[in-house]
């Protein structure tokens, strides 16, 4: 007796269940419906500011990124999609400095974590929102993001001379 009881009351169950999934699927046939024309309304498409497409060097006015090529974007990079590779460049002060030499991203493989923006110290890094970025292959994927040409630093101004002493008599070609 007890199994055909419990019999019943997973079959009441189950219509209920199946009542509940009706219930949702109902309401999407009367909601109205949105069809997006694109490509024809790439003007007027709205994208949201957050969507992560591509990731990009920032650059200033004088075509200058912040990069500092400390490795830290690839280093937290979950599937090593960043490559950074750097050289070390004398400065005209006589120091040495690490300078970004490529910076090679893989947009096929990239999840867009956003790992690799959050932990850049100079803020060099952001995702832009150009999401068409279809390619026939896999390579055109890979992509060198320092595509400017390399500004030179500013160079310090020069220490100025010391002074001549005007205490010390200057001594003139005419006098013998």
């Amino acid at each position: 007796m007890g199994s055909v009881k419990d019999y019943f009351s997973s079959l009441g169950t189950g219509i209920v269940s199946l009542l509940q999934g009706m219930q949702v699927t109902g309401k999407e046939f009367i909601t109205p419906k949105v069809t997006e024309r694109y490509p024809e309304n790439r003007d007027t498409l709205e994208i949201p500011k957050r969507f992560r497409a591509v990731l990009t060097l920032k650059y200033d006015a004088e075509g200058r990124h912040k990069c500092i090529c400390c490795g830290m974007c690839q280093r937290s990079c979950p599937n090593g999609t960043i490559t950074v590779e750097g050289k070390m460049v004398d400065m005209p002060d006589g120091k040495k400095k690490k300078k970004l030499d490529k910076y090679i991203y893989d947009l096929g493989s990239c999840t867009f974590c956003q790992l690799c923006v959050t932990s850049c110290p100079t803020n060099a890094l952001e995702f832009s929102n150009d999401f068409e970025q279809a390619v026939f292959t896999r390579e055109l994927l890979v992509k060198k993001l320092n595509y400017l040409p390399e500004q030179p630093d500013p160079v310090p101004a020069p220490k100025p001379a010391p002074a001549a002493d005007a205490a010390q008599p200057t001594t003139n070609a005419k006098e013998n």
